[in-house]
């Protein structure tokens, strides 16, 4: 079957441009910034928003990993969190399918009492089943509950993202 594609490498790589100039904008007065990747592409994008954001920035940012089973998200962890007290987090994944994951990635972190919780996503469905709001969206998609948005990752690079549908 062929890939519906809605992102080339190309154009995913001008969205996280986009989204790095957004977060400087709205954190002026920020001296650092966690970026909280949910493994494994949304800390792919995690790496390369801080890329973008020390290539046009002196905004210091560390990473940090969120550690998740997207097929049970109940189970969620986040290794060296208490670093996260009074601090600005960008909670990041690839896409915002149903809402679900981003909700049990907060979880641990509001223990910790971040100053402020971003999020960012490089898709985002129109069709969630969980009230979820990203503060930054690459590309957002009317889709049906049939739908799903995969993102190719290769190499710590996006390659694309593509629509798959289940009917």
């Amino acid at each position: 079957m062929e890939k519906k594609y809605i992102l080339t490498g190309a154009s995913a790589e001008m969205k996280l441009r986009r989204m790095a100039f957004e977060i400087i904008e709205n954190n002026r007065g920020v001296e650092k910034i966690f970026l909280a990747g949910i493994l494994e592409n949304g800390m792919t994008l995690a790496k390369l928003i801080q890329k973008e954001l020390n290539n046009f920035s002196n905004l210091k940012t560390d990473l940090i990993e969120i550690h998740l089973n997207k097929k049970n998200p109940v189970q969620c962890h986040v290794p060296d969190a208490q670093v996260l007290k009074n601090e600005v987090v960008i909670v990041i994944d690839d896409v915002i399918n149903s809402g679900k994951t981003f909700l049990h990635a907060l979880v641990p972190l509001l223990n910790f009492q971040p100053k402020n919780i971003q999020t960012l996503t490089l898709v985002e469905r129109s069709h969630k089943t969980f009230p979820v709001h990203a503060d930054y969206v690459g590309i957002s998609l009317a889709t049906t509950l049939e739908d799903h948005i995969s993102v190719e990752v290769q190499d710590g690079k996006i390659m694309g993202a593509y629509l798959d549908s289940i009917h």
